[in-house]
């Protein structure tokens, strides 16, 4: 007993020689840690969880101005869930953003305002549309995603001699007030315009008068209308809402058709995966009670 005691020194004694030489054994660095040690070792392994090192996959959604306060939030709930997914959003015109992606913008999903700008990027619309035939539109990814709706509005602060679109069109035909509008090539612009033709109004004529005024997107009509650069405007109910104005009347399809926000994955994604998953997303429930809160209607409908 008393030579295997001391044979117990000497190997203690002996592995402290080498400590002190900075030189230890691998079989005693490879001993597992007890106690404290071991657990405090064990929780910083877990806080570097399994998505440490990944390179995270980058998602360009293009999508219309009117979509801006509702998919930031979405932003924070999404990548919440999927940490692995940043999201980077360009919110204009969906007239500009057709324009961008003809001319080879980064984009991996596309949400329009309106038919028209989705069916000018996809092969399969009409050709009278799609004149030159472009083909960015992933196969079989496309659907119509949300409906919205256009309505008369002034500034909260503003009491209104028009109460509705009847009203407004005697007021324009006299030329005593000035309205806010989308231009042209904005899919806001041209449901107004739509609204126009029904009351029989000639818009170039109102416009040389200068009863109209022109945004480039439905934000900037918005801001005439709540600075009071314009006493009405026309823009969609969402972004009434989002911007505290006060709404007036409401237009039915008779008026200007339906309203409706068609979405894609691009073909030029590189994410293809994450792009769909990212869609399949704005389709759940959770997403649906962000779009209702403001006014958007989802739509469950494959194009």
């Amino acid at each position: 007993m008393k030579r295997i005691r001391n044979g117990w020194y000497v190997l203690l004694a002996l592995l402290l020689l080498l400590v002190s030489c900075g030189k230890v054994p691998e079989e005693v660095k490879s001993m597992p840690e007890s106690g404290a040690a071991a657990e405090t070792q064990k929780r910083n392994t877990a806080a570097k969880g399994p998505q440490e090192g990944k390179e995270k996959t980058e998602l360009t959604v293009f999508a219309a101005a009117s979509m801006t306060e509702t998919l930031n939030e979405l932003k924070t709930l999404y990548e919440t869930a999927h940490p692995e997914v940043v999201l980077t959003f360009n919110f204009d015109s969906s007239g500009t953003l057709k324009t961008q992606i003809q001319e080879g913008a980064e984009c991996d999903l596309f949400i329009s305002a309106g038919q028209k700008q989705m069916n000018q990027l996809d092969r399969n619309a009409d050709s009278k549309v799609n004149p030159e035939g472009l083909d960015f539109i992933e196969e079989n990814s496309r659907i119509n995603l949300l409906e919205n709706k256009v309505c008369l509005v002034t500034a909260a602060d503003h009491t209104p001699e028009i109460k509705n679109f009847d009203a407004l069109s005697v007021a324009l035909k006299s030329g005593s007030i000035l309205l806010a509008m989308g231009n042209a090539d904005v899919p806001v612009g041209q449901y107004t315009s739509k609204i126009l033709a029904y009351y029989k109004l000639p818009e170039e004529e109102l416009a040389k008068k200068g009863c109209l005024t022109y945004g480039s997107n439905v934000k900037e009509v918005t801001t005439q209308v709540a600075e009071g650069a314009a006493e009405y405007g026309v823009v969609y109910e969402t972004d009434a809402y989002s911007s505290g104005l006060k709404i007036l009347d409401t237009a039915n399809r008779e008026m200007c058709g339906q309203i409706i926000y068609p979405a894609a994955v691009l073909k030029t994604t590189a994410h293809f995966r994450e792009a769909q998953e990212f869609l399949t997303y704005l389709r759940s429930e959770e997403a649906s009670r962000v779009f209702e809160k403001v006014g958007f209607t989802p739509v469950q409908e494959k194009v």
